[in-house]
């Protein structure tokens, strides 16, 4: 097994000064690490983390080590890794395996080499561990105790997984926590996305018409925080009850079929293949902007956007346009990849300090549990979810109300209604 995979180890220095920057903003994820040093509950452990390798998840993974973890971190999308963190991580003697940009086949290479540490725990943002391991190396199942899932994607296939009796190891929905969904997904995407495009393009919200296309947490973050940057917003869904959600909000509710006619930018956050696809192109404004937040760049038909165009220009970092047979100009953000990601820095420390310390605790949950549960796709137990809350309000100096004796009774009582 090699001992990493990283673009250059001389980034080490650069890397490790964002991390400490990042480990001050994360101070749930920090006192788990200190109660980890203490009781080292994974001694022994080895884990393989597929995940985006960035300054927060650097920090993750110096709590799983602290606990005793071995580990081995893959990224777990091409153009998502800080090469500077990556340095940072290979440098204090920990299996990295991750260069911004890798080719497919230089991104599975990495994940193969990263299995090599034949785990017990799997961490993964976006289910490719686990679809490697039970596809390519079932050898491994045996050993392996159980996993984590970060991200809704992910969950998605994982879930699809354990209907067919696929999955063949219990999973913790680290993604389905009310303190990783409702923040990280709400606060963290809203904010990295419009990051991302910023950088990318430096274009003017204000007066925008933005549509996006999914009105889950993640795009409710990014309906609302387009909006408060002046756009005109657009949510797109087929879900009914999240449609009727984003009325009630204020936004318009339309097809994509009519949002496409009048869109100045999209943003997809579905989950799901082609949100946008050859249909929407046709109509829609020259120069319109077309970008992804989800988890694989399956939700803009890129393939059906070449067909149209009679040229493609790289024409400045992360931005290629897309000229179409009619002259109108499309320019897509990232090639189609995570945005916040590939042309920002991901979601803030503090949104991930309570995703992370969930994470942190899932692990040790399932390496202490993981034998006696079925092969199924698990919610994070309720008491982890409020711990982590009751850490943040702590570290924030928010002191919280109590019920009282008689409150307490009230509630456990099906004789005191009246």
């Amino acid at each position: 097994m090699k001992d990493h995979i990283i673009k250059d180890i001389n980034l080490a220095d650069a890397g490790k000064q964002r991390i400490e920057w990042a480990r001050r903003h994360m101070p749930v994820l920090q006192k788990i690490k200190e109660q980890f040093e203490n009781e080292k509950p994974l001694e022994g452990i080895n884990v393989v983390a597929c995940l985006h390798v960035t300054v927060e998840t650097a920090n993750l993974i110096h709590a799983l080590r602290a606990g005793g973890a071995n580990i081995a971190l893959a990224a777990s999308n091409p153009l998502s890794t800080q090469d500077d963190v990556a340095a940072a991580l290979a440098s204090e003697g920990i299996k990295v395996f991750a260069i911004k940009g890798e080719t497919e086949e230089q991104y599975y290479e990495c994940l193969e080499e990263a299995l090599k540490i034949k785990p017990h725990i799997t961490l993964d943002d976006g289910a490719d561990t686990i679809a490697l391991v039970h596809s390519k190396h079932l050898e491994l199942i045996k050993d392996i105790k159980g996993g984590c899932e970060e991200t809704t994607t992910g969950v998605i296939r994982l879930r699809a997984m354990a209907a067919e009796g696929a999955l063949k190891y219990p999973v913790i929905a680290v993604n389905d926590a009310e303190t990783k969904m409702m923040f990280d997904n709400r606060y963290g995407t809203g904010q990295s996305t419009i990051h991302g495009i910023m950088n990318a393009t430096n274009i003017l919200f204000a007066g925008k018409t933005v549509v996006v296309a999914g009105y889950g947490w993640c795009g409710r973050g990014v309906a609302s925080r387009a909006r408060g940057l002046g756009a005109n917003v657009v949510v797109v869904d087929v879900e009914p009850r999240k449609a009727l959600e984003a009325v009630m909000d204020g936004y318009r509710v339309m097809p994509m079929r009519e949002a496409a006619k009048v869109g100045d930018l999209f943003i997809t956050v579905t989950g799901n293949v082609s949100a946008i696809r050859k249909e929407h192109f046709q109509v829609m404004k020259d120069q319109a902007i077309v970008c992804n937040s989800g988890h694989f760049n399956v939700e803009i038909d890129i393939p059906a956007l070449k067909v149209l165009s009679k040229s493609v220009d790289q024409i400045k970092n992360d931005v290629q346009e897309f000229v179409l047979k009619d002259k109108r100009r499309i320019y897509l953000l990232a090639e189609g990849r995570l945005v916040n990601l590939a042309s920002a820095f991901g979601h803030p420390p503090e949104v991930m300090d309570m995703s992370f310390a969930n994470q942190a605790l899932a692990v040790r949950y399932i390496n202490e549990k993981g034998r006696s549960l079925e092969n199924q796709v698990y919610r994070v137990p309720v008491e982890i979810d409020k711990l982590v809350a009751q850490l943040k309000l702590e570290a924030m100096g928010i002191e919280i109300e109590t019920l009282t004796e008689e409150q307490d009774k009230y509630l456990h009582s099906w004789t005191l209604g009246t």
